[in-house]
């Protein structure tokens, strides 16, 4: 693979379960644990959110070329079970929750809101179609 097929985030820990992601832009999100007290998302909030924004951003850029949204929201849910696998989500549902004023390039834009769901789910975010295709992850130690 090549450098400009790489992504990556480097996460440091800030105290008792609670880290700091940033990516090689030098962007930065808190997350935690997921204490009964801690607002922060937890690291399966956060796949979750990810599902969510890749497709949005698909969605966002296919229909936003015809008209602006009055409302734009996508949910995600999926259930965290532990079975023989390990722990793990099943049951993912990506929801859109999409509105737009009338007009012609509105209802352009209603029209293909379908179209850029499935093409995004099918084809373009990365997110969704390696969560779906599956990928092998390698954990390593490296020697301090």
């Amino acid at each position: 693979m090549t450098d400009n097929t790489l992504r990556s985030v480097t996460v440091e820990r800030t105290s008792t379960g609670h880290f700091v992601a940033t990516n090689a832009r030098g962007g930065t999100l808190s997350f935690g644990s997921g204490s009964d007290t801690d607002t922060e998302f937890t690291p399966v909030e956060l796949l979750l959110a990810a599902l969510a924004g890749c497709t949005a951003v698909d969605v966002d850029i296919a229909t936003g070329r015809h008209a602006e949204p009055d409302r734009f929201s996508v949910a995600v849910s999926g259930h965290k079970i532990s079975d023989d696998l390990g722990n793990r989500l099943t049951d993912l549902q990506v929801t859109f929750s999409v509105s737009f004023p009338d007009g012609e390039g509105a209802d352009r834009a209603r029209a293909i809101l379908p179209r850029a769901v499935k093409t995004s789910h099918d084809r373009l975010c990365t997110v969704s179609r390696t969560v779906e295709i599956g990928t092998p992850v390698t954990a390593k130690v490296e020697d301090a």
